[in-house]
């Protein structure tokens, strides 16, 4: 967040007289300059404004395998003998922090939303596309940009809140989802997503 008023006086002055009689006028032009520079307020997580948080907010998934069963219903276990009917396993998706708080806050109009791989999803030599993860927003005013597999994805628009088209003040809660049903090699992948606010 970045904020400054600048100020600039311009001042000039004048002789009347002697004159004759009265009054004498005399009268000067001050000039002033006010300058309000742009700026935008942009937070995922805590640190809601005027003190912006320090401490990266993260979402976690676990993802836990279903063998189909042949004959008879697989028991779950470690070296546990199973049928298996030899279709790929289906996956169950249990979720934790994946619920933020958003908010944008700005003097420049409309405000621009995009998201950029910034490490992918990696576990070893093991990858996932960032793709697997969606999300959605609370306010379609704030939309959510979509995540990509890689690099920046496409921008989305967050429009003003006030009739000058200047003012922008919004808050949403953004949901992160896995929705990628394909087999994966087992591990803990880690990765991070940079979103961007701007103006034009």
């Amino acid at each position: 967040m970045a904020a400054h008023t600048a100020h600039t006086v311009h001042a000039a002055s004048v002789t009347v007289g002697p004159g004759p009689g009265l009054p004498l006028p005399a009268s000067v032009n001050l000039d002033f300059t006010i300058g309000i520079e742009r700026f935008i307020f942009f937070r995922i997580g805590d640190g809601a404004l005027p003190t912006p948080g320090g401490t990266r907010s993260t979402a976690s998934f676990v993802l836990t395998p279903s063998i189909p069963g042949g004959p008879t219903t697989p028991a779950a276990g470690n070296n546990t003998h199973l049928n298996w009917s030899g279709a790929a396993p289906t996956f169950s998706v249990a979720s934790s922090g994946n619920v933020l708080p958003v908010e944008v806050r700005s003097n420049a109009g409309t405000v621009s939303l995009y998201a950029t791989v910034s490490a992918p999803l990696a576990s070893g030599p093991n990858t996932l596309p960032m793709s697997v993860i969606a999300v959605s927003s609370s306010d379609p005013l704030l939309p959510a940009p979509a995540i990509p597999a890689s690099g920046s994805g496409t921008p989305v628009t967050v429009p003003p809140t006030d009739i000058t088209g200047l003012v922008t003040l919004r808050t949403a809660m953004w949901t992160f989802s896995y929705v990628n049903s394909a087999s994966r090699t087992a591990g803990n992948y880690l990765g991070t997503v940079a979103f961007t606010a701007s103006s034009p």
